[in-house]
């Protein structure tokens, strides 16, 4: 292995050599985990010479023993050592192999054999380079430590942490899992837009871009097409859902992100309550198909899914912790209180919603879960049915995990005028400097004079995931925003 040649005498010496250090297809016939798996059993120093495998991968270690050459290949699926002999291989082969090092990726034929060692391998009978690696990765015992390294240079970051290669697989049957759920429970998936005229379905500031085309200035949407799937219940579809991304153009910490992946489904003709029911049924699903448990320690909770779910009241949950009764009550007491409490707040924007809202999230710190939060006010709650034997309350409910709210769900408001007054009490919010409030949507106040059915509908990011991982939402993110250098 000559290490001291510099780019691009080393591709031109490879390029001399007959070899295209930037090469083509390889067509493997095996991977490595299916060679442990057929080969384990073999005897050390035992030889399979009839059968010819072709792998290709990594180079992640080389060691000279005298005219033996000892390297790790590394796949997708694992690893496993190449037994080169280089008295027994072409001259320009032998002569390609000093040129080679770690990080170059190189597919190989060869047979099996089990060394005198015990250390299963593939005796190689030929080899070509697939891509030379001009940089040189890290030592695995040393890593990426730097975080801010870590982040920007995340595809090393995967390649050396075996644990971040698990969670992003664990993140696509997390999703998987959800998907065949409700697709088992007779759910259609759907996609609505992502580019909106007016933003809708929650309460947060979006990303702003212009449409070229249509010279008009655009909305990034700021949920799973809430008002889009409204509209389709309208339309006659009676259970759906969507998977796919959602961008908020808020603050960076271990809970919250700025685009991520959120699931919102949509059910005709049910409630809350019947919504609860089923969404407890879909997280243990989940989760047992995921992590294979139900039990999980979450910061400083443990937590079980598989324990009776509690049921948690909006207003008693305030009142037990800051003494706050939010039915009565006036901004200046909730604002005092928060001061009190050392809760940080945006002192510009701050109205009666967003101070018993604050309040709330002070509280819910203190919740292990699992469980529901119920009996929601109006006032933080614009899209949400209200309920019959208390109109000031709706019928709303959040799962609550570890501290924090981890999926939103109610019974969908389908009263057009009751709606189109909420739309308005959050416009005027709106104009007083709240950009979180909700806008006024005139197109779904018109669509639903034509008639929706009652229905229930909930919504769940990737929040749960980063949870049931317990690690920071931006930790789970494959390639998170960085600001560039």
């Amino acid at each position: 292995m000559n290490n001291n040649l510099k780019y691009p005498e080393i591709i031109e010496k490879i390029k001399k050599l007959g070899f295209e250090p930037y090469g083509r297809k390889f067509e493997r016939n095996t991977t490595i985990l299916e060679i442990q798996d057929k080969y384990k059993n073999l005897n050390p120093g035992e030889k399979i010479e009839n059968v010819n495998v072709k792998i290709a991968g990594r180079i992640r270690s080389v060691r000279e023993h005298g005219k033996l050459i000892f390297m790790d290949l590394e796949d997708f699926s694992g690893r496993i050592q190449l037994y080169i002999e280089q008295s027994k291989l072409e001259e320009k082969i032998k002569e390609l192999i000093k040129l080679l090092w770690t990080g170059d990726i190189i597919g190989v034929e060869g047979h099996i054999l089990k060394s005198k060692r015990g250390e299963l391998s593939v005796y190689v009978k030929n080899l070509e380079i697939l891509s030379k690696a001009l940089s040189q990765i890290p030592k695995e015992w040393f890593g990426l430590k730097d975080p801010e390294v870590r982040y920007r240079q995340r595809y090393l970051d995967i390649l050396l942490n075996q644990e971040l290669k698990d969670m992003i697989i664990k993140k696509g049957i997390f999703w998987n899992s959800m998907r065949e759920f409700l697709i088992s429970k007779g759910f259609i998936e759907v996609e609505t837009p992502i580019l909106e005229n007016t933003t809708g379905g929650a309460d947060a500031k979006p990303f702003i871009t212009h449409h070229n085309a249509l010279d008009i200035d655009v909305y990034l949407r700021i949920s799973t097409g809430e008002l889009w799937q409204k509209r389709l219940l309208i339309a006659g579809f009676e259970k759906i859902f969507e998977i796919g991304r959602i961008f908020r153009n808020e603050g960076i910490d271990p809970e919250h992100a700025q685009d991520y992946t959120q699931m919102e489904f949509y059910w005709a003709y049910a409630d809350y309550e019947m919504a609860m029911k089923l969404v407890e049924e879909l997280y243990k699903y989940v989760a047992m198909k995921t992590f294979g448990t139900l039990k999980f320690k979450i910061k400083e909770f443990d937590i079980d899914l598989g324990k009776k779910w509690e049921i948690y009241d909006y207003t008693e949950q305030i009142k037990k912790y800051t003494g706050i009764d939010i039915n009565n009550t006036d901004l200046k007491e909730c604002l005092k209180k928060l001061d009190d409490l050392g809760v940080k707040y945006d002192k510009k924007i701050i109205n009666l919603e967003r101070a018993v809202d604050n309040l709330w999230k002070y509280c819910r710190k203190k919740i292990s879960g699992p469980g529901f939060l119920i009996n929601h006010p109006v006032l933080v709650s614009p899209l949400a049915k209200r309920k019959k034997d208390n109109p000031n309350l709706t019928e709303r409910f959040q799962v609550i995990i570890a501290g924090s709210e981890v999926g939103n769900g109610y019974s969908e408001l389908n009263d057009p005028i009751d709606q189109e007054f909420r739309f308005i009490q959050q416009q005027k919010l709106r104009e007083a400097g709240d950009e979180e409030a909700q806008m006024f949507d005139k197109d779904f106040v018109e669509a639903l004079k034509y008639g929706m059915p009652p229905a229930a509908g909930f919504g769940v990011s990737e929040r749960l995931f980063s949870f049931l991982m317990n690690k920071s939402i931006r930790e789970c993110t494959i390639f998170p925003l960085l600001k560039p250098k």
